[in-house]
């Protein structure tokens, strides 16, 4: 496996149709989907030389702790889906690799599980509709270890993912949203729907709003992240009251079909927050190291990386998931060299042309 594309590939030919639709879709048209990976696609770098590259690294530093490149593993739902360890492996992968592991609440894991690992490990948090419980969950993750709260902003209900409501797409009974229940209507196949989206949408409060942020801000201790914002009044506000990073992302493609690319957000983002204490992270479309590199030029202190890291799991287990953070630090080094750029923080000064 030379890149993310044939594990891709391998991870398409051992999935069941209704799962590799489930990990691959996006919502409605897939317009944002396929933008996302376009919006890279037309993002060319203009390399510096006759600088020395001689000891190039790829470390970075993301929310204030050391990592062994600027990507931590995006929170992706129910790992256990493609294989058997689930988060497990991927912690395990993770850990190998030196980043962070982003862990969804509907990990089907529990979070407890995967802070015994031993890596860094960020707490992804959906807001429930029973707020309480919600707060009692962001303590149990920084009870259990979690280093950062990751508040997903943009799902007041799930997209309309088409593949997943043609499939009838619904869990299997081993598979279960470990920290929250044991799933409910999500292993319930409904007629003309996607039994995920009516949990989703049974246990998600669509009530979210800054004051939210705020009660979210007053409880917890552990650096505090806003993930699917795109517009430059959102960060404003979020940088105004006191967040510690945004994470630029369209969910994928998953939510609304016909949102900006999250590259174009982060090129329009970036100037604005200049000056403002406050990370920007990127998810959505990367998948090699150059689009890594893309991301830093643009004002990115690191990105997000989730499907890639299902195919890996889903082709070959954590071995497969620790060959992608092989490839993309590989690829990321070459970038950064043949840019000349000796570390992440030159790359940062690269000038684009889009």
């Amino acid at each position: 496996m030379e890149c993310l594309a044939d594990l891709e590939r391998a991870a398409a030919a051992v999935l069941p149709p209704d799962v590799r639709d489930f990990v691959a879709g996006g919502s409605g048209d897939e317009l944002t989907l396929a933008a996302n990976r376009a919006a890279f696609d037309r993002t060319f770098l203009v390399p510096r030389v006759l600088r020395d590259v001689s000891r190039c690294t790829t470390d970075a530093t993301l929310l204030g702790r050391p990592a062994a490149m600027p990507l931590a593993v995006a929170p992706v739902a129910y790992h256990r889906l493609v294989s058997g360890d689930g988060e497990l492996a991927t912690a395990r992968a993770a850990k190998a690799a030196g980043v962070p592991f982003a862990v969804s609440t509907l990990s089907s894991v529990p979070v407890e599980e995967i802070t015994a690992v031993g890596g860094a490990v960020w707490f992804q948090l959906y807001w429930l509709r029973d707020g309480a419980r919600t707060l009692e969950l962001a303590r149990r993750a920084e009870d259990a270890g979690c280093e950062a709260l990751v508040l997903t902003v943009d799902v007041p209900w799930m997209g309309r993912r088409l593949r997943d409501v043609r499939n009838r797409f619904a869990l299997p009974a081993e598979v279960r949203a470990a920290n929250i229940d044991a799933g409910g209507t999500a292993h319930i196949r409904p007629a003309g729907d996607s039994a995920v989206a009516a949990h989703t949408s049974e246990a998600f409060s669509p009530a979210l709003t800054w004051a939210t942020v705020d009660r979210l801000r007053e409880h917890t201790r552990l650096p505090l992240v806003l993930k699917g914002v795109l517009a430059r009044e959102d960060a404003l506000r979020a940088a105004e009251a006191g967040v510690d990073a945004l994470v630029v992302s369209n969910h994928g493609g998953r939510q609304l079909d016909g949102a900006v690319p999250s590259l174009d957000a982060l090129a329009e983002l970036a100037p604005v927050l200049d000056g403002h204490r406050c990370e920007l992270l990127l998810d959505g479309g990367v998948r090699s190291g150059t689009d890594i590199l893309r991301a830093l030029a643009l004002g990115a202190a690191g990105v997000l990386v989730g499907r890639p890291v299902i195919w890996g799991l889903a082709a070959a287990g954590e071995a497969g998931a620790r060959r992608v953070f092989e490839l993309l630090a590989t690829e990321l080094r070459t970038a950064l060299g043949l840019a000349g750029c000796a570390d992440v923080t030159v790359a940062r000064t690269l000038r684009t042309v889009r």
